[in-house]
Protein backbone atom coordinates (compact mmCIF):
# COMPACT_ATOMS: atom_id res chain seq x y z
CA UNK A 1 0.00 0.00 0.00
CA UNK A 2 1.22 3.49 -0.91
CA UNK A 3 2.09 5.89 1.77
CA UNK A 4 1.81 9.68 1.47
CA UNK A 5 5.63 10.19 0.07
CA UNK A 6 5.35 7.34 -2.68
CA UNK A 7 1.59 8.60 -3.46
CA UNK A 8 3.21 11.94 -3.86
CA UNK A 9 6.08 10.79 -6.34
CA UNK A 10 3.77 8.45 -7.90
CA UNK A 11 1.02 11.50 -8.61
CA UNK A 12 3.99 13.43 -10.32
CA UNK A 13 5.00 10.93 -12.41
CA UNK A 14 1.49 9.82 -13.05
CA UNK A 15 1.14 13.62 -14.49
CA UNK A 16 4.19 13.74 -16.31
CA UNK A 17 2.63 10.51 -18.11
CA UNK A 18 -0.62 11.98 -18.56
CA UNK A 19 0.62 15.02 -20.18
CA UNK A 20 3.04 13.18 -22.44
CA UNK A 21 0.00 10.86 -23.59
CA UNK A 22 -2.00 13.76 -24.14
CA UNK A 23 0.71 15.56 -26.03
CA UNK A 24 1.20 12.22 -28.44
CA UNK A 25 -1.93 10.60 -28.59
CA UNK A 26 -2.28 11.16 -31.98
CA UNK A 27 0.94 9.15 -33.21
CA UNK A 28 -1.04 6.05 -31.51
CA UNK A 29 -2.72 3.91 -33.67
CA UNK A 30 -6.63 5.39 -33.10
CA UNK A 31 -7.96 1.95 -32.94
CA UNK A 32 -6.68 -1.18 -31.14
CA UNK A 33 -5.61 -3.54 -33.16
CA UNK A 34 -5.44 -6.91 -30.52
CA UNK A 35 -7.95 -9.51 -31.29
CA UNK A 36 -10.24 -10.99 -28.38
CA UNK A 37 -8.76 -12.64 -25.52
CA UNK A 38 -4.89 -10.68 -26.01
CA UNK A 39 -5.43 -8.65 -23.27
CA UNK A 40 -7.44 -11.55 -20.70
CA UNK A 41 -4.80 -14.48 -21.76
CA UNK A 42 -1.76 -12.21 -20.36
CA UNK A 43 -3.18 -11.54 -17.17
CA UNK A 44 -2.63 -14.25 -14.52
CA UNK A 45 -5.49 -16.21 -14.17
CA UNK A 46 -5.30 -15.61 -10.24
CA UNK A 47 -4.78 -12.51 -7.62
CA UNK A 48 -1.53 -11.75 -6.02
CA UNK A 49 -1.12 -12.29 -2.20
CA UNK A 50 1.67 -9.71 -1.59
CA UNK A 51 1.67 -6.41 -2.42
CA UNK A 52 3.60 -4.97 -5.91
CA UNK A 53 4.96 -1.98 -6.78
CA UNK A 54 3.76 1.21 -8.10
CA UNK A 55 6.27 0.52 -10.86
CA UNK A 56 5.60 -3.13 -11.82
CA UNK A 57 1.88 -1.99 -11.86
CA UNK A 58 2.77 1.06 -14.74
CA UNK A 59 5.00 -1.78 -16.67
CA UNK A 60 1.94 -4.29 -16.70
CA UNK A 61 -0.25 -1.37 -17.66
CA UNK A 62 1.80 -0.19 -20.72
CA UNK A 63 2.77 -3.28 -21.69
CA UNK A 64 -0.63 -5.15 -21.61
CA UNK A 65 -3.48 -2.65 -21.29
CA UNK A 66 -2.25 0.50 -23.32
CA UNK A 67 -2.40 -1.78 -26.50
CA UNK A 68 -5.68 -2.81 -25.89
CA UNK A 69 -7.06 0.90 -25.82
CA UNK A 70 -8.84 2.28 -28.45
CA UNK A 71 -7.83 6.38 -28.45
CA UNK A 72 -11.00 8.52 -28.25
CA UNK A 73 -8.97 11.33 -27.20
CA UNK A 74 -6.83 10.90 -30.59
CA UNK A 75 -8.17 13.76 -32.99
CA UNK A 76 -7.95 12.05 -35.34
CA UNK A 77 -11.05 9.72 -33.88
CA UNK A 78 -14.08 10.05 -35.85
CA UNK A 79 -16.15 7.25 -34.56
CA UNK A 80 -19.15 6.98 -33.16
CA UNK A 81 -19.86 10.20 -31.18
CA UNK A 82 -16.93 11.75 -29.79
CA UNK A 83 -16.35 11.66 -25.86
CA UNK A 84 -13.82 14.52 -25.64
CA UNK A 85 -12.57 15.34 -23.03
CA UNK A 86 -10.04 18.87 -22.02
CA UNK A 87 -6.94 19.11 -19.85
CA UNK A 88 -9.17 21.20 -17.00
CA UNK A 89 -11.73 18.68 -17.15
CA UNK A 90 -9.18 15.89 -15.95
CA UNK A 91 -7.99 17.89 -13.49
CA UNK A 92 -11.30 18.48 -12.27
CA UNK A 93 -11.82 14.95 -11.95
CA UNK A 94 -8.28 14.55 -10.20
CA UNK A 95 -9.52 16.29 -7.46
CA UNK A 96 -12.60 14.80 -6.92
CA UNK A 97 -11.59 11.15 -6.91
CA UNK A 98 -9.01 12.83 -4.62
CA UNK A 99 -11.98 14.33 -2.02
CA UNK A 100 -14.46 11.46 -2.64
CA UNK A 101 -17.34 13.21 -2.40
CA UNK A 102 -20.57 11.42 -2.08
CA UNK A 103 -23.16 13.69 -3.05
CA UNK A 104 -26.70 11.92 -2.09
CA UNK A 105 -27.83 15.05 0.28
CA UNK A 106 -27.28 18.36 0.68
CA UNK A 107 -25.29 17.21 4.04
CA UNK A 108 -22.66 14.67 2.77
CA UNK A 109 -21.24 17.72 1.05
CA UNK A 110 -23.15 20.74 0.90
CA UNK A 111 -20.54 22.48 -1.84
CA UNK A 112 -21.85 19.31 -4.81
CA UNK A 113 -25.24 20.61 -4.29
CA UNK A 114 -24.74 23.79 -4.52
CA UNK A 115 -22.46 23.90 -7.40
CA UNK A 116 -24.70 21.45 -9.30
CA UNK A 117 -27.69 23.87 -8.81
CA UNK A 118 -25.96 26.48 -10.12
CA UNK A 119 -24.16 24.54 -12.88
CA UNK A 120 -27.95 23.75 -13.81
CA UNK A 121 -28.78 27.30 -14.27
CA UNK A 122 -25.59 28.14 -16.25
CA UNK A 123 -25.95 25.65 -18.67
CA UNK A 124 -29.53 26.46 -18.63
CA UNK A 125 -28.91 29.96 -19.94
CA UNK A 126 -25.73 28.78 -22.44
CA UNK A 127 -28.57 26.82 -24.05
CA UNK A 128 -30.99 28.72 -23.90
CA UNK A 129 -33.56 26.78 -22.27
CA UNK A 130 -37.16 28.17 -20.42
CA UNK A 131 -35.81 29.87 -17.00
CA UNK A 132 -38.41 27.93 -15.62
CA UNK A 133 -36.67 24.37 -15.89
CA UNK A 134 -34.34 22.92 -13.27
CA UNK A 135 -32.75 19.29 -12.89
CA UNK A 136 -30.01 17.10 -12.21
CA UNK A 137 -26.57 16.09 -13.54
CA UNK A 138 -26.74 11.87 -13.88
CA UNK A 139 -24.34 9.42 -15.72
CA UNK A 140 -25.28 9.31 -19.33
CA UNK A 141 -28.76 9.99 -21.62
CA UNK A 142 -30.37 7.11 -21.24
CA UNK A 143 -30.96 7.39 -17.33
CA UNK A 144 -32.19 10.50 -18.20
CA UNK A 145 -34.95 9.44 -20.62
CA UNK A 146 -35.73 6.67 -18.38
CA UNK A 147 -36.34 9.29 -15.64
CA UNK A 148 -38.68 11.12 -18.11
CA UNK A 149 -40.97 7.81 -18.46
CA UNK A 150 -41.29 7.28 -15.29
CA UNK A 151 -42.27 10.40 -14.36
CA UNK A 152 -44.68 10.70 -17.05
CA UNK A 153 -45.88 7.03 -15.88
CA UNK A 154 -46.04 8.07 -12.38
CA UNK A 155 -48.12 11.65 -13.07
CA UNK A 156 -50.69 10.32 -15.46
CA UNK A 157 -51.52 7.45 -12.92
CA UNK A 158 -51.37 9.92 -9.96
CA UNK A 159 -48.48 8.33 -8.27
CA UNK A 160 -50.28 4.63 -8.00
CA UNK A 161 -47.93 2.44 -10.21
CA UNK A 162 -45.04 3.02 -7.69
CA UNK A 163 -47.28 2.01 -5.59
CA UNK A 164 -49.63 -0.60 -6.74
CA UNK A 165 -48.44 -1.99 -9.54
CA UNK A 166 -49.85 -1.68 -13.45
CA UNK A 167 -52.73 -3.82 -12.32
CA UNK A 168 -55.88 -2.19 -13.49
CA UNK A 169 -53.89 0.30 -15.69
CA UNK A 170 -54.48 1.09 -19.43
CA UNK A 171 -52.16 0.03 -21.69
CA UNK A 172 -49.82 3.33 -21.90
CA UNK A 173 -48.02 3.82 -25.80
CA UNK A 174 -44.69 5.54 -26.21
CA UNK A 175 -43.87 7.42 -29.48
CA UNK A 176 -40.39 7.97 -31.45
CA UNK A 177 -39.13 8.37 -34.52
CA UNK A 178 -37.51 5.26 -36.57
CA UNK A 179 -33.91 6.71 -36.27
CA UNK A 180 -34.34 7.03 -32.28
CA UNK A 181 -31.69 6.05 -30.39
CA UNK A 182 -32.19 2.38 -29.29
CA UNK A 183 -31.72 3.11 -25.30
CA UNK A 184 -35.27 4.51 -25.72
CA UNK A 185 -36.17 0.41 -26.37
CA UNK A 186 -33.97 -0.38 -23.20
CA UNK A 187 -36.19 2.48 -21.47
CA UNK A 188 -39.26 1.21 -22.10
CA UNK A 189 -38.67 -2.32 -21.26
CA UNK A 190 -37.17 -1.63 -17.66
CA UNK A 191 -39.86 0.82 -17.16
CA UNK A 192 -42.37 -1.50 -17.64
CA UNK A 193 -44.49 -0.72 -20.73
CA UNK A 194 -43.41 -3.27 -22.67
CA UNK A 195 -41.78 -2.94 -25.96
CA UNK A 196 -44.88 -4.29 -28.28
CA UNK A 197 -46.06 -0.22 -26.83
CA UNK A 198 -43.27 1.15 -28.52
CA UNK A 199 -44.31 2.81 -31.93
CA UNK A 200 -41.74 3.84 -33.62
CA UNK A 201 -43.00 6.68 -36.31
CA UNK A 202 -41.54 6.67 -39.98
CA UNK A 203 -39.10 9.66 -41.17
CA UNK A 204 -38.78 11.80 -43.94
CA UNK A 205 -36.11 11.90 -46.64
CA UNK A 206 -34.02 14.18 -43.69
CA UNK A 207 -34.28 11.32 -41.37
CA UNK A 208 -36.91 13.64 -39.49
CA UNK A 209 -39.99 12.25 -38.04
CA UNK A 210 -42.98 12.86 -39.66
CA UNK A 211 -45.40 15.04 -37.23
CA UNK A 212 -48.06 13.88 -39.19
CA UNK A 213 -47.78 10.00 -38.99
CA UNK A 214 -46.87 10.79 -35.52
CA UNK A 215 -51.17 12.06 -35.02
CA UNK A 216 -52.17 9.26 -36.99
CA UNK A 217 -50.56 6.64 -34.53
CA UNK A 218 -52.17 8.20 -31.80
CA UNK A 219 -55.28 8.58 -33.38
CA UNK A 220 -55.05 5.05 -34.22
CA UNK A 221 -54.05 4.02 -30.75
CA UNK A 222 -56.89 5.74 -29.12
CA UNK A 223 -59.09 4.05 -31.61
CA UNK A 224 -57.92 0.94 -30.46
CA UNK A 225 -58.27 1.58 -26.60
CA UNK A 226 -54.66 2.40 -25.64
CA UNK A 227 -53.86 5.12 -23.88
CA UNK A 228 -51.04 7.17 -25.61
CA UNK A 229 -48.51 9.09 -22.95
CA UNK A 230 -45.07 10.03 -24.60
CA UNK A 231 -43.52 11.06 -26.99
CA UNK A 232 -39.58 11.38 -27.41
CA UNK A 233 -38.31 13.80 -29.87
CA UNK A 234 -34.56 13.84 -31.03
CA UNK A 235 -31.96 17.12 -31.18
CA UNK A 236 -29.78 14.87 -33.32
CA UNK A 237 -30.34 10.92 -33.97
CA UNK A 238 -27.32 8.85 -33.29
CA UNK A 239 -27.37 7.58 -37.20
CA UNK A 240 -27.34 11.04 -39.20
CA UNK A 241 -28.26 13.92 -36.48
CA UNK A 242 -31.70 14.54 -37.74
CA UNK A 243 -33.50 16.75 -35.89
CA UNK A 244 -37.25 16.26 -35.50
CA UNK A 245 -39.51 19.08 -35.45
CA UNK A 246 -40.21 20.18 -32.00
CA UNK A 247 -42.44 22.70 -32.27
CA UNK A 248 -44.52 20.70 -35.10
CA UNK A 249 -44.62 17.39 -32.36
CA UNK A 250 -45.26 19.29 -29.57
CA UNK A 251 -48.36 21.41 -31.01
CA UNK A 252 -49.69 17.48 -31.21
CA UNK A 253 -48.62 16.56 -28.14
CA UNK A 254 -50.23 19.81 -26.29
CA UNK A 255 -53.15 18.63 -28.34
CA UNK A 256 -53.37 15.25 -26.82
CA UNK A 257 -51.84 15.78 -23.22
CA UNK A 258 -48.83 13.49 -23.96
CA UNK A 259 -45.12 14.11 -22.30
CA UNK A 260 -42.72 15.44 -24.54
CA UNK A 261 -39.12 14.47 -24.08
CA UNK A 262 -36.34 15.65 -26.13
CA UNK A 263 -33.37 13.79 -26.57
CA UNK A 264 -30.73 16.32 -27.28
CA UNK A 265 -27.80 13.50 -25.92
CA UNK A 266 -24.89 15.01 -28.78
CA UNK A 267 -26.03 17.67 -30.83
CA UNK A 268 -27.39 19.91 -27.54
CA UNK A 269 -24.12 20.75 -27.02
CA UNK A 270 -24.19 23.12 -30.01
CA UNK A 271 -27.19 24.70 -28.45
CA UNK A 272 -24.46 27.30 -26.67
CA UNK A 273 -24.24 28.89 -30.63
CA UNK A 274 -27.25 30.94 -30.98
CA UNK A 275 -27.39 30.20 -34.98
CA UNK A 276 -27.78 26.08 -33.75
CA UNK A 277 -31.31 27.18 -32.00
CA UNK A 278 -33.46 26.41 -34.53
CA UNK A 279 -33.34 22.97 -33.65
CA UNK A 280 -34.82 23.59 -30.21
CA UNK A 281 -37.07 26.41 -31.73
CA UNK A 282 -40.92 24.91 -29.45
CA UNK A 283 -38.79 23.48 -26.47
CA UNK A 284 -40.41 25.43 -24.46
CA UNK A 285 -43.76 23.53 -24.76
CA UNK A 286 -41.23 20.24 -24.02
CA UNK A 287 -41.84 18.31 -20.49
CA UNK A 288 -37.60 17.20 -19.75
CA UNK A 289 -34.69 17.46 -22.06
CA UNK A 290 -31.12 15.90 -21.93
CA UNK A 291 -28.17 15.99 -23.21
CA UNK A 292 -24.18 15.01 -22.77
CA UNK A 293 -21.42 17.22 -21.77
CA UNK A 294 -19.34 14.67 -21.73
CA UNK A 295 -20.03 14.13 -25.48
CA UNK A 296 -19.21 17.38 -27.61
CA UNK A 297 -18.69 19.66 -24.59
CA UNK A 298 -15.43 18.75 -23.40
CA UNK A 299 -16.40 16.89 -20.21
CA UNK A 300 -15.32 13.34 -18.69
CA UNK A 301 -17.66 11.09 -18.68
CA UNK A 302 -19.86 10.98 -16.84
CA UNK A 303 -21.54 14.00 -16.98
CA UNK A 304 -25.69 13.95 -18.42
CA UNK A 305 -27.54 16.83 -17.71
CA UNK A 306 -31.19 16.33 -17.67
CA UNK A 307 -33.97 18.63 -17.07
CA UNK A 308 -37.69 19.04 -16.11
CA UNK A 309 -40.29 21.23 -16.23
CA UNK A 310 -42.57 19.56 -13.68
CA UNK A 311 -39.94 19.02 -10.87
CA UNK A 312 -42.38 18.36 -8.27
CA UNK A 313 -43.34 15.21 -9.99
CA UNK A 314 -39.90 13.91 -10.73
CA UNK A 315 -39.18 14.39 -7.16
CA UNK A 316 -42.77 12.07 -6.08
CA UNK A 317 -41.71 9.61 -8.25
CA UNK A 318 -38.49 8.80 -6.91
CA UNK A 319 -38.48 10.29 -3.48
CA UNK A 320 -37.98 7.81 -0.30
CA UNK A 321 -37.62 9.05 3.23
CA UNK A 322 -36.29 6.56 5.34
CA UNK A 323 -34.75 7.58 8.67
CA UNK A 324 -31.19 7.09 8.13
CA UNK A 325 -31.27 10.04 5.56
CA UNK A 326 -32.86 12.68 7.24
CA UNK A 327 -31.36 16.03 7.75
CA UNK A 328 -32.63 18.86 9.48
CA UNK A 329 -31.87 20.98 6.20
CA UNK A 330 -34.36 18.50 3.70
CA UNK A 331 -36.81 21.63 3.67
CA UNK A 332 -33.99 24.00 2.18
CA UNK A 333 -32.21 22.58 -0.56
CA UNK A 334 -32.40 20.23 -3.10
CA UNK A 335 -31.37 16.59 -2.09
CA UNK A 336 -30.27 14.98 -5.41
CA UNK A 337 -30.94 11.43 -4.77
CA UNK A 338 -34.61 12.60 -4.84
CA UNK A 339 -34.30 13.47 -8.15
CA UNK A 340 -33.73 9.84 -10.36
CA UNK A 341 -32.57 5.99 -9.52
CA UNK A 342 -29.78 6.29 -8.09
CA UNK A 343 -29.00 6.78 -4.53
CA UNK A 344 -25.33 7.37 -4.31
CA UNK A 345 -23.99 10.75 -6.27
CA UNK A 346 -20.45 11.13 -8.29
CA UNK A 347 -19.45 14.70 -7.28
CA UNK A 348 -19.90 15.86 -11.37
CA UNK A 349 -20.47 18.87 -11.20
CA UNK A 350 -17.28 20.31 -10.48
CA UNK A 351 -15.71 19.00 -13.76
CA UNK A 352 -18.10 21.00 -15.48
CA UNK A 353 -17.40 23.85 -13.87
CA UNK A 354 -13.72 23.92 -14.35
CA UNK A 355 -14.63 23.24 -18.09
CA UNK A 356 -16.58 26.40 -18.46
CA UNK A 357 -14.89 28.62 -16.50
CA UNK A 358 -11.38 27.19 -18.66
CA UNK A 359 -12.80 27.78 -21.74
CA UNK A 360 -15.26 30.64 -21.41
CA UNK A 361 -18.81 30.25 -23.25
CA UNK A 362 -16.86 31.98 -26.53
CA UNK A 363 -14.17 29.67 -26.28
CA UNK A 364 -17.01 26.92 -26.45
CA UNK A 365 -18.97 28.61 -29.17
CA UNK A 366 -15.88 29.22 -31.14
CA UNK A 367 -15.04 25.17 -31.05
CA UNK A 368 -18.22 24.10 -32.21
CA UNK A 369 -18.13 26.72 -34.82
CA UNK A 370 -15.18 25.45 -36.23
CA UNK A 371 -16.10 21.85 -36.37
CA UNK A 372 -19.30 22.52 -37.91
CA UNK A 373 -17.72 24.76 -40.72
CA UNK A 374 -14.70 21.85 -41.11
CA UNK A 375 -18.04 19.24 -41.86
CA UNK A 376 -19.28 21.34 -43.79
CA UNK A 377 -15.93 21.93 -45.64
CA UNK A 378 -15.78 17.63 -45.90
CA UNK A 379 -19.67 17.46 -46.97
CA UNK A 380 -18.57 20.40 -49.90
CA UNK A 381 -15.41 17.95 -50.89
CA UNK A 382 -17.85 14.62 -51.23
CA UNK A 383 -20.29 16.82 -53.26
CA UNK A 384 -17.51 17.62 -55.87
CA UNK A 385 -15.78 14.19 -56.10
CA UNK A 386 -17.11 11.94 -58.81
CA UNK A 387 -16.63 8.67 -56.73
CA UNK A 388 -18.66 9.70 -53.53
CA UNK A 389 -22.14 10.72 -52.03
CA UNK A 390 -23.70 12.07 -49.59
CA UNK A 391 -26.55 10.24 -47.69
CA UNK A 392 -27.76 12.94 -44.90
CA UNK A 393 -27.99 16.58 -44.20
CA UNK A 394 -25.18 17.89 -42.18
CA UNK A 395 -27.25 19.58 -39.41
CA UNK A 396 -23.83 19.85 -36.95
CA UNK A 397 -20.55 18.27 -37.31
CA UNK A 398 -21.78 14.24 -38.70
CA UNK A 399 -21.05 13.61 -42.24
CA UNK A 400 -22.65 10.66 -43.69
CA UNK A 401 -21.27 9.53 -46.96
CA UNK A 402 -20.50 6.66 -48.89
CA UNK A 403 -18.31 5.10 -52.11
CA UNK A 404 -20.29 5.04 -55.64
CA UNK A 405 -18.76 5.80 -58.55
CA UNK A 406 -21.42 4.65 -60.70
CA UNK A 407 -21.03 0.91 -61.97
CA UNK A 408 -22.27 -1.27 -58.85
CA UNK A 409 -25.89 -1.87 -57.78
CA UNK A 410 -26.91 -1.28 -53.87
CA UNK A 411 -25.53 -5.04 -52.56
CA UNK A 412 -22.32 -4.15 -54.41
CA UNK A 413 -21.72 -0.99 -52.92
CA UNK A 414 -22.78 -2.21 -49.43
CA UNK A 415 -20.53 -4.80 -49.70
CA UNK A 416 -17.64 -2.34 -51.05
CA UNK A 417 -17.78 0.12 -48.47
CA UNK A 418 -17.69 -2.44 -45.51
CA UNK A 419 -14.72 -3.76 -47.15
CA UNK A 420 -13.60 0.16 -47.35
CA UNK A 421 -14.27 1.45 -43.86
CA UNK A 422 -12.44 -1.88 -42.47
CA UNK A 423 -8.89 -1.46 -44.41
CA UNK A 424 -9.11 2.29 -43.36
CA UNK A 425 -9.54 1.70 -39.80
CA UNK A 426 -7.16 -1.14 -39.86
CA UNK A 427 -4.62 1.32 -40.89
CA UNK A 428 -4.79 2.69 -37.74
CA UNK A 429 -4.25 6.70 -38.69
CA UNK A 430 -8.49 7.47 -38.51
CA UNK A 431 -11.24 5.70 -37.21
CA UNK A 432 -14.59 6.20 -38.38
CA UNK A 433 -17.94 3.83 -38.06
CA UNK A 434 -21.03 3.04 -39.69
CA UNK A 435 -24.50 2.45 -40.03
CA UNK A 436 -27.50 2.19 -42.49
CA UNK A 437 -29.59 4.85 -43.91
CA UNK A 438 -32.25 3.66 -46.37
CA UNK A 439 -30.80 0.38 -46.22
CA UNK A 440 -27.36 1.89 -47.68
CA UNK A 441 -24.05 1.13 -45.75
CA UNK A 442 -23.21 4.63 -44.98
CA UNK A 443 -20.00 5.87 -43.73
CA UNK A 444 -19.88 8.45 -40.73
CA UNK A 445 -17.56 10.78 -40.02
CA UNK A 446 -17.53 13.07 -37.02
CA UNK A 447 -15.02 15.71 -35.58
CA UNK A 448 -15.66 16.71 -32.52
CA UNK A 449 -12.28 17.00 -30.42
CA UNK A 450 -11.12 20.30 -28.44
CA UNK A 451 -7.91 19.83 -30.22
CA UNK A 452 -9.30 18.79 -33.46
CA UNK A 453 -7.78 21.21 -36.52
CA UNK A 454 -8.57 22.08 -39.97
CA UNK A 455 -5.63 20.07 -40.87
CA UNK A 456 -6.76 16.79 -39.46
CA UNK A 457 -9.76 16.88 -41.24
CA UNK A 458 -8.46 17.11 -44.84
CA UNK A 459 -5.59 14.74 -43.77
CA UNK A 460 -8.42 12.18 -43.09
CA UNK A 461 -10.20 13.31 -46.70
CA UNK A 462 -7.03 12.41 -48.04
CA UNK A 463 -6.70 9.17 -46.55
CA UNK A 464 -9.99 8.18 -47.51
CA UNK A 465 -9.32 9.36 -51.15
CA UNK A 466 -6.32 7.55 -51.24
CA UNK A 467 -8.33 4.15 -50.84
CA UNK A 468 -10.21 4.22 -53.86
CA UNK A 469 -7.63 5.88 -56.10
Amino acid sequence: MLNNEDFRKHAHDLVDWMADYLENVEDYPVMASVKPGDIKKQLPLSFSEESESFEALMQDFEKIILPGITHWESPNFFAYFPASKSKASVLAEMITATLGVQGMVWLTSPAATELEDRMMEWMRDLLGLPQSWTGSIQDTASSGTLNALLTAREKISNFSINQKGFGGMPVYRIYCSQEAHSSIDKDVKIAGFGLDNLVKIPVDENFAMIPERLEAAISEDLQKGFHPLFVMAAMGTTSSTAVDPIESIAKITQKYKLWLHVDAAYSGAALVVPEFRWMSAGIEKADSFVFNPHKWLFTNFDCSLYYVKDVQALKNTFSIMPEYLKTGADEEVNNYRDWHIQLGRRFRSLKLWFVIRSFGAEGLRKIIRQHCEWANWLKQQIEIHPEFEMLAPVPVNLVCFRFNNGKMNEQELNSFNEKLLKQINEEGKIFMTHTTLNGKYTIRWVGGHPDLTKAHVERAWEIIKNYIS
